[in-house]
C-alpha cells in the first residue's frame, strides 16, 4: 500500500514515510492510493476492537516497516474500553416511533476523549520508527481542545521524541487546559494569543519552512497525519459489527465535526466496505461545511466561539481530503449530510439529557444528539425507523463549567482526569506567529 498527496498522485510514499512526513512536501495531505475491500463476513470472528483494528488496518500497512508490529501496536492503542451503549430512554416522539439510537463512547482513554485512540497509535508507531535515529522527532500539534492533551499523554517520556503543543489561549475549558499544560520533560505547551485556526496556520507554516522543518525534524500529530486518521476507522468498523450482531441492521452515524478528521475516518471505513449507512456531520455555528454543501464553493471563515469549542474551526484541514475523495459536488452531497446546531440547542440538549435520554452529555456529544433529535424517526433503510449511532467524543466532566449549571448537579470526575489536578502548569503564552514559536523554542 502506498500513500499519495491530495495535490499530486505521483508523490507516493509508504505508510511509515507518510506518517513521519505528516504533511506532503507540496502542502497536500496523504491519502491511501486505494481502499482495500472487505466483505461483511471478514469481521465475523473478531469481537474485541483490538482484533477488528488489526484486521482492518493490515492492508494499509502491507509491505511497510511496521507491518510485523501491527498487532502489538493495536494492543498498545486499545488498552482501554470503547463501548457501544444502546439508549433505552429517548424523547417521547422517538420512543413512540421505536427508533433505535446508540452512543459510541470514545472517552474511556487516558485523557477522556476520542483523540486518545489516534494519539496512542501514533505514539506506538513513531516510538518504533525513531528508536535508533540520531535526531529526535519533534511532533508539532495544534489543538482546539482535546488533541493536544491526548498527544502529550501518549508521547510523554517516549524516548527520542519531543512534542510541541499549540492551543488557543482562553478558548479551551479549564480542565482541557490543565490536560495541556501539566506536562514537562519532552513535552512543551504554548498558549497562542488567537484562535485554533491561528494555531493550525502556524503548524502549516512550520512545515512549509524547509530549513526549520529539517532542523527540528518535524512531524505532525493532528488529523492532517494519516497515521492519526486510519486508526480512527477502527471504532467505526467495530461499532458497525457490534450493532449488526445485536440488531441485524446496518447503522447510520452522527459525528460531531470540526476539523473533519473523525468524519473522514468514518467515510474511509465505509469506502472499504464496512457496513455503514448514512454519515451525518453535526456542526456548530462555524459554517465552512454547511456553506460548501449549500453553494458548492469552499472558503474559510472567521472562527466563531461556541460551547462545543473543540469544533470551533473556520477552515478545516481535512476538507482537502473530503474534496479529493469526491471532487464531484453532486456525488459528495449524496455521500454525506450536515446538520447545524446552535448554542441554544446545545444548552437545551445538555439540560434535558438526564430526563430525555438518561444521559449526561458534553457539549460536542450534545451537538450530535441535537442533530439526532432533528432527524427524528426518519426512515432511511426501509419500513422500520433507521438505526443511528451517535459518536460521543468526550467525557462531560471535561466541561464541568458548562454542564453542571445546566443539569443542576456535579459530574463525577473520572480517575484519569482527577490525577491531573494537582500537577503544576508548565505552559507559556506566545503570539500567533511562527517567529514567536521559533523564538520560544530556541
Amino acid at each position: 500500500m502506498k500513500y499519495i498527496s491530495t495535490r499530486n498522485s505521483d508523490h507516493r510514499l509508504s505508510f511509515s514515510e507518510a506518517l513521519i512526513h505528516g504533511l506532503a512536501a507540496d502542502g497536500g495531505l496523504y491519502v491511501p492510493e486505494q481502499f482495500p475491500q472487505f466483505a461483511k463476513h471478514d469481521f465475523d470472528g473478531p469481537n474485541h476492537i483490538r482484533q477488528i483494528a488489526n484486521n482492518l488496518l493490515a492492508p494499509f500497512l502491507q509491505g511497510d516497516a511496521l507491518e510485523a508490529s501491527l498487532s502489538q501496536i493495536c494492543d498498545e492503542t486499545f488498552d482501554f474500553d470503547v463501548k457501544l451503549v444502546g439508549l433505552e430512554k429517548m424523547p417521547p416522539a422517538l420512543a413512540i416511533a421505536q427508533a433505535k439510537t446508540a452512543l459510541l463512547e470514545l472517552f474511556h482513554g487516558p485523557t477522556a476523549a476520542f483523540k486518545d485512540i489516534g494519539a496512542g497509535f501514533l505514539a506506538a508507531c513513531m516510538s518504533r520508527l525513531n528508536s535508533q535515529a540520531d535526531t529526535p522527532l519533534t511532533v508539532l500539534v495544534a489543538t482546539s481542545g482535546d488533541t493536544g492533551g491526548a498527544v502529550a499523554a501518549a508521547f510523554h517520556n517516549k524516548p527520542n521524541l519531543n512534542v510541541v503543543v499549540l492551543y488557543p489561549e482562553g478558548k479551551v475549558s479549564p480542565l482541557q487546559q490543565k490536560q495541556l499544560s501539566c506536562w514537562d520533560g519532552n513535552v512543551r505547551t504554548f498558549g497562542v494569543r488567537g484562535v485554533f485556526d491561528d494555531c493550525q496556520r502556524m503548524v502549516k507554516e512550520a512545515f512549509a519552512d524547509d530549513a526549520w522543518r529539517t532542523a527540528m525534524n518535524l512531524t505532525s500529530a493532528n488529523s492532517i497525519n494519516i497515521g492519526r486518521l486510519l486508526p480512527q476507522m477502527t471504532y467505526y468498523a467495530a461499532a458497525s459489527r457490534w450493532h449488526l450482531r445485536r440488531h441485524g441492521v446496518m447503522p447510520n452515524f452522527i459525528i460531531p465535526s470540526g476539523n473533519l478528521g473523525n468524519m473522514m475516518a468514518c467515510v474511509y471505513a465505509r469506502e472499504c466496505g464496512v457496513p455503514i449507512g448514512e454519515v451525518v456531520l453535526a456542526v456548530n455555528a462555524n459554517r465552512p461545511v454547511t456553506h460548501f454543501l449549500a453553494t458548492g464553493e469552499y472558503r474559510g471563515f472567521e472562527t466563531v466561539p461556541t460551547l462545543a469549542n473543540a469544533m470551533d474551526v473556520g477552515d478545516p484541514s481535512n476538507m482537502e481530503r473530503l474534496r479529493h475523495l469526491w471532487p464531484d459536488m453532486a456525488t459528495l452531497r449524496k455521500k454525506i449530510r450536515v446538520i447545524q446546531v446552535d448554542d441554544a440547542s446545545i444548552r437545551a440538549t445538555i439540560k434535558a439529557g438526564p430526563s430525555d435520554w438518561g444521559q449526561v452529555f458534553d457539549p460536542h456529544t450534545a451537538c450530535a444528539i441535537a442533530a439526532r433529535a432533528q432527524i427524528g424517526a426518519e426512515n432511511t433503510h426501509g419500513a422500520s425507523p433507521a438505526h443511528w449511532v451517535v459518536v460521543s467524543t468526550a467525557h462531560p466532566a471535561k466541561f464541568d463549567t458548562i454542564v453542571e449549571p445546566l443539569i443542576g448537579r456535579t459530574v463525577e470526575l473520572p480517575a484519569q482526569l482527577a490525577q491531573l489536578l494537582d500537577k503544576p502548569d508548565y505552559s507559556r503564552t506566545i503570539d500567533p506567529t511562527l517567529a514567536a514559536l521559533k523564538s520560544a523554542l530556541s
